[in-house]
């Protein structure tokens, strides 16, 4: 394999997405990588090939971002799956598309699972506004939420989900870990104890037992929000085990053989040391991992032609043209020259003296030739530039190439497929569709010509 061959090596597995979305025994496709290397794009475009080749899709972004809804030419994506108008359905598929809102979901849930006394206490309350809205890791647990009602429904044959940055989908992977560690800390037995303890005895109890800490709290928190807490806490003490239940179901349905995790990454250093890091963990989870998207690959449609011989041809082009430029120069003393020999009826010939004069309007071979050997040394200037460019796109592959194979030297057995970049961003279905063509090629038709 030459320095600037771009091709994988052949022990490398290749990912068949296609045989991955065409499987009707993959019905969830979980889309992570660190920020800023297409994650939401390959999310976009697998839901479009998976729809146009038959299967009834819905895409779950839980990225805050408004890149999914614009490509698919939505004005907006909200808790509620909606259509995406445009696809081929001439197979029988179609496409969904729909944007995680926190808060909305965790209503749902509260809705669902109380009466309908109970639920307004609850939402209702001022601390559970804070907690829905925005404390930490409830993004990632209303995920887990939303997924596990969409798998439950049956009504998908393929969810393909599109998570934050990958340290935030870890968040996404601990979320019903840690949800179990909040729900059972002393610092929620404390608050529930008083929904727990009743009578007369039980007010005896807590005033005996819990003022000093109770007390503490109020200072730390105020008197009013640690009432809220402590309401809310009471309200929600029944749903609790059902936060638990659904969340470890949700996690074994990940861990499941129907779920594939696709790993996104560009073939950039810290891209990938975040793709193998998340492969680790996904493996050391047991969660199935479908392989390795590297996306935005950069090729060419000269690789035969390398950096160092690219650059020795400019070099030596940039000499004739400065070696041309000097005898330009030369040659244009000569014309100041001739100027001083003009006479009325014409220019003398300077060998003798007077004979053979010519029309002014007359060109001498040297005049004539001037000219074109300015054009070629514009020409061999533009090639010159040319040529530098490339050799820097042949660096710049050469570069991919090492980063993209010492990630496939430490994890051989990960799949991984390549995808050409575009030379624009994408803004509407014809774009993902050049995606999803590309995410589909085979080894041998890769093209990173771009």
């Amino acid at each position: 394999m030459t320095s600037e061959d771009t091709t994988l090596d052949a022990s490398t597995p290749w990912l068949g997405v296609d045989a991955l979305i065409d499987d009707p025994d993959t019905r969830i496709v979980v889309c992570c990588g660190s920020g800023g290397v297409g994650k939401t794009t390959t999310a976009a475009a697998l839901g479009v090939r998976a729809a146009e080749r038959g299967r009834k899709v819905v895409v779950l972004t839980i990225d805050p971002a408004r890149r999914l809804a614009q490509s698919m030419g939505i004005s907006e994506l909200d808790n509620v799956p909606r259509q995406v108008k445009g696809v081929d359905d001439a197979a029988g598929g179609e496409l969904h598309a729909m944007m995680l809102d926190m808060k909305r979901t965790f209503d749902e849930i509260v809705e669902g699972h109380a009466d309908a006394d109970r639920a307004r206490a609850i939402l209702e309350n001022p601390f559970y506004e804070s907690l829905s809205a925005g404390f930490a890791g409830t993004q990632e647990y209303m995920a887990m939420e939303k997924l596990g009602q969409l798998r439950a429904t049956d009504e998908w044959d393929l969810i393909i989900v599109d998570t934050p940055p990958s340290r935030s989908a870890l968040d996404f992977l601990d979320a019903p870990k840690r949800l179990g560690s909040f729900l059972d800390g002393k610092f929620i037995r404390v608050l529930m104890a008083p929904a727990k303890v009743g009578g007369r005895a039980g007010m005896k109890f807590l005033n005996v037992g819990m003022s000093m800490m109770t007390g503490t709290l109020s200072k730390l928190m105020g008197g009013q929000l640690l009432r809220d807490v402590q309401t809310f806490v009471a309200a929600m003490d029944t749903m609790f085990g059902g936060f638990r239940t659904r969340a470890d179901a949700t996690y074994r349905l990940l861990q499941a053989p129907g779920t594939a995790f696709l790993v996104v990454a560009a073939p950039e250093r810290d891209a990938l040391r975040e793709a193998a890091y998340f492969v680790e963990r996904l493996a050391a989870e047991q969660m199935p991992l479908a392989g390795l998207v590297l996306n935005r690959v950069h090729g060419s449609g000269a690789a035969q032609l390398s950096a160092e011989r690219a650059l020795a041809a400019a070099e030596t082009l940039a000499d004739h043209t400065a070696e041309d430029t000097d005898a330009d120069a030369d040659a244009d003393v000569g014309t100041d020259t001739d100027a001083e020999n003009l006479e009325t009826t014409g220019i003398v010939d300077l060998d003798g003296g007077n004979a053979g004069s010519r029309a002014a309007g007359d060109h001498s071979p040297g005049a004539a030739a001037r000219p074109t050997t300015r054009s070629s040394a514009s020409a061999a200037h533009l090639a010159a530039g040319l040529l530098r460019l490339h050799a820097e796109r042949m660096q710049v592959l050469a570069r991919e190439r090492r980063t993209r194979d010492r990630f496939t030297a430490l994890h051989p057995e990960v799949p991984v497929t390549e995808v050409a970049a575009l030379p624009g961003d994408v803004h509407d279905l014809a774009g993902l569709r050049a995606i999803g063509d590309r995410l589909a090629l085979g080894p041998a038709e890769t093209g990173t010509d771009s």
